[in-house]
């Protein structure tokens, strides 16, 4: 069965977003009587065996806007968490998605996966007494650019590199202040 978790960190350098899917630490929300985290090592399998990952819009396969197989999907781990770059491609859906990323209504990410045998472990309860899971190895299906989150502690940021009104010194002072609000969008990419 292929399980859905949505949470992450993105921004957008133009034609690319670049975010977090999923990150290692913070709880999800109640999925249901239970609360998840994701082990550092949850996605090596996905990552050294360059499973074929498609990037999409809200889990749609049809609004599909990258794929790891032809190099307009990037997906990696750092300390932070499943860390995706994404070349948004010429299409009306990925056009309204940047428009709502700009405005500032869809600003984090998902992840769908399989869980192979004893690649997740039930860990005792939380402080709110729901059920605690820890997914250990799981095979990564897709990652997705959503509007709903599962892991609330993640954040999101849109950035924008190209013309802001066509002065260099506009562009600076805008990436000045959104580094300064959202100094983790400035991190180096995967």
């Amino acid at each position: 069965m292929m399980e859905k978790r949505v949470g992450g960190f993105l921004e957008n350098a133009g034609s690319k977003v670049v975010g977090y899917a999923a990150v290692f630490g913070p709880l999800s929300e109640d999925l249901g009587g239970f609360r998840e985290r994701i082990d550092p090592a949850a996605f090596d399998f996905s990552i050294k065996q360059n499973v074929d990952v498609r990037a999409l819009v809200d889990h749609e396969s049809g609004k599909v806007l990258g794929r790891r197989s032809n190099g307009t999907l990037q997906i990696g781990t750092d300390k932070t968490g499943l860390r995706v770059e994404i070349d948004l491609p010429e299409t009306s859906y990925a056009n309204d998605l940047k428009a709502l990323m700009a405005r500032g209504d869809i600003s984090q990410m998902s992840f769908a996966f399989t869980v192979p045998p004893n690649g997740d472990s039930w860990d005792g309860t939380t402080e709110d007494g729901l059920r605690l899971r820890t997914l250990k190895d799981v095979r990564l299906v897709e990652v997705s650019v959503v509007a709903i989150p599962a892991y609330p502690d993640t954040t999101a940021a849109l950035r924008m590199l190209h013309a802001i009104n066509g002065t260099r010194a506009m562009q600076q002072r805008a990436m000045v202040a959104l580094a300064v609000k959202y100094p983790r969008a400035w991190q180096k990419p995967v």
